[in-house]
């Protein structure tokens, strides 16, 4: 007769901080952690997952939102935290911590059955630059992204005019993975980059406890970042179209 399984799916919610650290330590080849090494190894893993928002996107990150226009305003903030201020009016509201916008469209009739929606462009600073009056009104099809320390700046051209001031701006934005906090907390991360965590924070701590080992560790984990990054990334269907073939033509 087969065993029974758990019928839980939440390993990866239940695994807190202190245990990612514990794991980290053990594949170094060292046990009961200290106070201190607590506080050493969650500022690592801090500073591990800041690193990560260099690797590309991490789609469990990416959130949509739609952005009220006004007329006559060009630019819209959105903040790191209610610390450093306060986010663009949007639905839904009270958006920190954006790090870029993937795309954008000038959304119609945002709740209505006849929604329409239509493409805007992305352009570079240099292209932003360029337009002569940033501030003539008309129809938005173009924004520019710029991104602060402590807020993401859309700005969006032309300026919306009064006919346009009742539409709205939807866009795909990338979040920031959430800070370590308490060591009885779970990462913001979904299950597939546990394995990618764990490696990434032992080759962290092996520069400060196991110089010896910083070589392998880094190996394990950039092999387990790379199938994790593989893995998240966002699939289309696919479609095979068979090649007749007519023999002696």
């Amino acid at each position: 007769m087969a065993n029974a399984t758990s019928g839980t799916t939440t390993f990866d919610k239940t695994f807190s901080i202190d245990e990612i650290i514990e794991e980290a330590f053990e594949r170094l080849g060292q046990q009961d952690v200290t106070g201190y090494q607590l506080k050493t190894s969650r500022r690592s893993l801090n500073i591990m997952l800041q690193e990560w928002g260099n690797r590309g996107i991490h789609y469990w990150e990416i959130g949509e939102l739609d952005l009220d226009l006004i007329q006559g305003q060009s630019e819209y903030k959105f903040f790191r935290s209610t610390a450093d201020g306060t986010s663009a009016t949007s639905n839904p509201n009270g958006v920190y911590g954006m790090s870029d916008v993937l795309e954008a469209q000038l959304r119609n009739n945002r709740t209505a059955t006849n929604q329409s929606d239509s493409p805007m462009t992305k352009v570079d600073r240099s292209t932003y630059a360029a337009f002569s009056n940033k501030l003539s009104q008309g129809t938005p099809n173009q924004y520019w992204v710029q991104r602060f320390i402590d807020h993401v700046s859309i700005n969006v051209y032309p300026t919306p005019d009064a006919t346009n001031a009742s539409k709205d701006v939807h866009f795909y934005f990338i979040k920031r993975i959430q800070d370590v906090g308490a060591y009885t907390n779970a990462t913001d991360m979904p299950f597939r980059f546990v394995p990618c965590m764990v490696s990434g924070l032992a080759y962290y701590l092996s520069m400060k406890y196991a110089p010896q080992m910083t070589q392998p560790m880094k190996l394990y984990y950039e092999d387990e970042l790379a199938r994790a990054l593989a893995e998240d990334g966002s699939a289309s269907s696919t479609f095979i179209t068979p090649k007749a073939y007519y023999p002696g033509t």
